[in-house]
């Protein structure tokens, strides 16, 4: 980018660029200018789709807390409104598609239920809506969006997105629009939830997949895994904003949670762009290359190599300080301090980890 134009106020200034490579310890987490960061109030969950198995982990120690049981090759997770629900997504492996959801129960730390999505296939993004009952679920196969009611455990609509690939999934914060990113047409697609019908679907780039709503719910980030580039739209029309080049097969988008920092990770040249939130100016780059034995058997190291340790799901801490990145090819989530653009810790997973999101814990007094 060449001019810098802010779509919306900007609040906080562009921090210095940083490279570093990834560290294969555990090094402790420590926030810029040597000041040693806060205990993060909340585990993470992430999902082994090597190992058919969710982990909760404790993010300040790497301790594995719990290990949960879910269907083959699970994908991507959404926490309930209360935090108390997590709905995984089990994608399938490859020659064999998956057709189910596994409900786990947090407080207790077990799977209570499995939610059969057949004759469908392919179940991939999920997002809970407000109301806490219902999640919307992307069906790669069958380019469609189902709303599953959780307690009833059944489906209880399907509105075809008309697109190839229907991938993950964001829903609005009032819970009127689910917005898909469709792979194979290369495309957004916008959805009335309430109507239960299709709004507009507009163009964005070869391979869309990753999808982000801004803080503030104003626009639509999407990154372009087969272009390397990350659109961005205007939440309410689809209109094109901007297109920001990134690197490498970029395949996920976070922001930090006042909006100033846009995160995309790229899966091929593994590493963790940084965005300024307001204008799409680059902010620097963090990188996870890593050789890998456990390259091998992986869904997407046959196609990256052993170069690269695929840096997949990324989420940020509530607090916005830290970012964690799940490295499909390095069986770990790398923890990034955003304002140093430095890796902090490197968590053990199990196989092959993907879809990962924060859970938070109520405060000990």
């Amino acid at each position: 980018m060449t001019n810098t134009i802010f779509r919306r106020p900007c609040h906080i200034t562009a921090l210095r660029w940083s490279t570093i490579a990834i560290v294969f310890a555990m090094v402790g987490c420590a926030t810029g200018g040597g000041r040693t960061a806060a205990p993060v109030r909340g585990h993470l969950l992430v999902l082994n789709k090597g190992a058919a198995s969710a982990s909760l982990i404790d993010p300040t120690n790497g301790e594995m807390l719990a290990t949960m049981p879910t269907g083959p090759g699970p994908h991507e997770v959404a926490l309930s409104p209360d935090g108390r629900t997590a709905v995984v997504t089990n994608y399938g492996v490859p020659g064999e598609a998956g057709s189910t959801l596994t409900v786990l129960d947090l407080p207790t730390r077990k799977a209570t239920a499995t939610i059969d999505l057949a004759p469908h296939r392919r179940p991939h993004g999920v997002a809970w809506l407000p109301d806490g009952r219902r999640v919307a679920v992307t069906l790669e196969t069958d380019s469609l969006v189902a709303l599953v009611d959780i307690p009833s455990r059944r489906i209880e609509a399907t509105i075809s997105t008309g697109q190839a690939l229907s991938h993950m999934i964001r829903v609005s914060g009032d819970g009127s629009y689910a917005y898909v990113a469709n792979i194979g047409s290369g495309s957004v697609t916008m959805i009335d939830l309430g109507g239960r019908y299709v709004l507009r679907t507009v163009p964005t780039g070869a391979g869309a997949e990753g999808i982000a709503l801004t803080p503030d719910g104003s626009e639509l980030w999407v990154t372009n895994r087969a272009a390397n580039t990350v659109s961005v739209l205007d939440a309410q029309t689809l209109a094109p904003l901007d297109t920001l080049s990134s690197a490498d097969f970029p395949i996920r988008i976070a922001f930090t949670p006042d909006g100033s920092t846009a995160l995309v990770t790229n899966a091929r040249s593994g590493d963790l762009r940084f965005f300024d939130g307001f204008s799409g100016d680059s902010m620097g780059v963090v990188t996870m290359r890593a050789d890998s034995s456990l390259t091998r058997g992986t869904m997407l190291g046959m196609e990256f190599g052993a170069g690269t340790g695929v840096p997949i799901g990324v989420i940020v801490s509530p607090d916005g300080r830290l970012a964690y990145v799940s490295n499909a090819n390095v069986d770990a989530v790398t923890v990034v301090d955003v304002r140093a653009r430095r890796v902090v810790a490197l968590l053990p997973t199990g196989r092959e980890p993907d879809g990962v999101v924060f859970v938070p814990m109520t405060p000990v007094p």
